[in-house]
């Protein structure tokens, strides 16, 4: 990985995150690379969500900067937010799926939101789904399919409009050890073929396998502090 600034594709600086009275994120100052697989780890509260959220405007800083991709989050306007989110895939623990749209319909909306044509939406559509092993069940609602299942559909929406960066927030925190083992490795294969994959979790085992960077947070702050 080369750690050259200007390889950086996020760079956060003395980033405070407040809820009232209470810090979620304290001067939290990091950089994270083009086509760097990075976990997030601590423990529940540690401010994993909130630094995802923070990336995408879900939330807004309280003091500190924030630049994605070139951009300073806080001079994009609100109508600038679409645009911004256009570079992200991201993925819930609770999947976020519509529970009244098939599987195809669930992913075909990021691509629909992106303006893309018809056509190319259902050849992008049919291609993730294959790609994750659920091209079979494209006209199934989400009710009838395992959480193993519904973590892929989500795996696939998040990559189909291939995005620079890939948000997964606990993506195997409800899942059994083979089926996480299969949604790691489909973040793998995105960030092979390129995109930065930021995976927030606790689990010890997936940090194990993995020789990827972890950044530690301890009460909203980098652990050991730098």
């Amino acid at each position: 990985m080369n750690e050259a600034n200007n390889d950086a594709i996020i760079r956060m600086f003395h980033v405070h995150k407040r809820y009232g009275s209470r810090f979620a994120l304290k001067d939290l100052t990091l950089d994270i690379y083009k086509n760097e697989f990075l976990f997030v780890t601590g423990r529940s509260g540690a401010g994993k969500t909130t630094l995802l959220k923070l990336l995408y405007l879900g939330e807004k800083v309280s003091e500190g900067q924030i630049l994605v991709d070139g951009l300073n989050l806080s001079r994009i306007p609100q109508n600038g937010i679409p645009f911004l989110r256009r570079k992200f895939g991201i993925i819930f623990q609770d999947y976020k799926l519509i529970p009244t749209k098939t599987v195809f319909e669930n992913v075909a909306l990021v691509l629909e939101a992106g303006g893309r044509k018809p056509g190319l939406i259902t050849k992008k559509v049919k291609s993730v789904l294959r790609m994750v092993g659920m091209e079979d069940r494209q006209n199934a609602l989400p009710k009838i399919l395992s959480g193993g299942e519904q973590q892929r559909v989500a795996v696939a929406r998040a990559a189909a409009g291939d995005p620079k960066i890939i948000l997964a927030d606990e993506p195997t925190g409800s899942l059994d050890e083979e089926a996480a083992g299969v949604i790691m490795e489909y973040l793998d294969t995105f960030h092979t073929r390129g995109a930065t994959v930021i995976v927030a979790t606790h689990d010890k085992e997936l940090l194990k396998r993995s020789d990827a960077r972890i950044v530690n947070l301890r009460d909203g702050r980098l652990w050991p502090e730098s």
